[in-house]
């Protein structure tokens, strides 16, 4: 498949590739289509990306179609207890002599022609795993071997599952604040998609069906300027600029909003989070689900098509409600929009 330069091409032709990716990469998943959205939405926002899940949903087999679809170096560690950030950057083994040798490891192997590092089952990792995963997806830089290595093309994606909690590792506020989206996948609802998983054998061999997605079907060294274009390109009007903003703050402060929901004390709800980051992360977003669908300018609703996926995470609740935190979260920004008029 021949792919596109920013330099050569028009948005509009980046649009009609962005359609070839979310179509390419929609065939290996059956009744995801929000997801494969949003992380086409990320993707052309040069955003990272966290799944999140119940076992053998699909995770994995998206985010492996995701990296083929990308094309570029890509790197994929398993999180287990043991892992530790050394084994990120170095690769330790006795060569053919018996004699130690130490060469770069997933991260730093490829230098900066690394397009896409895939993090499975983040949350078994250490906290000291998760540090320096926060620099590598802050700064797109590590240090190994006395120098500095840069990754101008990378783009980091993750997974979890929600169910086994022993020895797992939640990610703290300062990780999950990296990630530009964090995406629940779920069994679909419509049953005539369960029965296509359960019998339809194209879906039981994985690696056959991941391979079916074409190689680079971007151009991985071109996203960062096309990313940019796409953010110059697309307009907000003030109107829709206060809206956002009545929108964050009635996320920070709900009860000053008159937002009530069921057994909660909305005045002690929200400890913190929806940072300022989180908020042009938000509009980020949004001005890529408009381009997508064909507008130069950013309307409300495609505010409303990001808004759970990119801010849901950023809020952080008062330990009594953590517990009940997925319901809540939800509700609380269902609840943003009942309460902040539309422009």
């Amino acid at each position: 498949m021949q792919r596109l330069h920013a330099s050569d091409e028009s948005l509009d032709d980046w649009r009609r590739t962005a359609a070839t990716f979310e179509r390419e990469v929609g065939r290996v998943v059956v009744g995801q289509e929000r997801a494969v959205r949003l992380v086409t939405t990320a993707v052309f926002a040069r955003g990272h990306v966290l799944l999140e899940g119940d076992v053998g949903v699909g995770k994995t087999t998206l985010l492996r179609a995701v990296a083929r679809a990308v094309g570029g170096a890509f790197e994929r560690v398993e999180g287990t207890v043991d892992l530790m950030p050394s084994d990120l950057l170095y690769h330790t083994f006795l060569d053919a002599d018996g004699r130690p040798r130490v060469e770069p490891g997933p991260v730093l192997r490829h230098g900066d022609h690394l397009a896409v590092f895939f993090f499975n089952e983040i949350n078994r990792a250490r906290p000291q795993v998760h540090s320096l995963m926060l620099r590598i997806m802050a700064e797109r830089s590590a240090t190994g071997f006395n120098r500095e290595y840069h990754f101008p093309h990378l783009q980091v994606f993750a997974d979890r599952n929600r169910v086994e909690r022993e020895e797992t590792f939640e990610l703290p506020a300062a990780a999950r604040d990296r990630f530009l989206m964090e995406i629940a996948i779920d069994l679909p609802d419509d049953a005539s998609a369960r029965r296509r998983l359960a019998f339809d054998t194209r879906f039981h061999d994985v690696d056959r069906l991941v391979a079916e997605v074409p190689v680079g079907i971007v151009d991985h060294t071109a996203l960062g300027r096309i990313a940019a274009a796409v953010q110059a390109s697309i307009r907000t009007s003030e109107t829709l600029e206060r809206y956002v903003v009545a929108l964050w703050d009635a996320l920070r402060r709900p009860h000053q909003h008159g937002i009530a929901l069921d057994d909660v004390d909305t005045e002690r709800l929200v400890a913190g989070g929806a940072s300022p980051r989180g908020l042009s992360f938000l509009v980020r977003a949004a001005r890529v689900n408009a381009w997508l669908a064909g507008r130069d300018v950013v309307v409300p609703e495609d505010l409303r098509a990001v808004f759970h996926e990119t801010m849901a995470h950023r809020i952080f609740l008062e330990p009594v409600y953590e517990m009940r935190r997925e319901p809540i979260v939800r509700a609380l920004c269902a609840a943003v929009f009942e309460r902040v008029p539309a422009p």
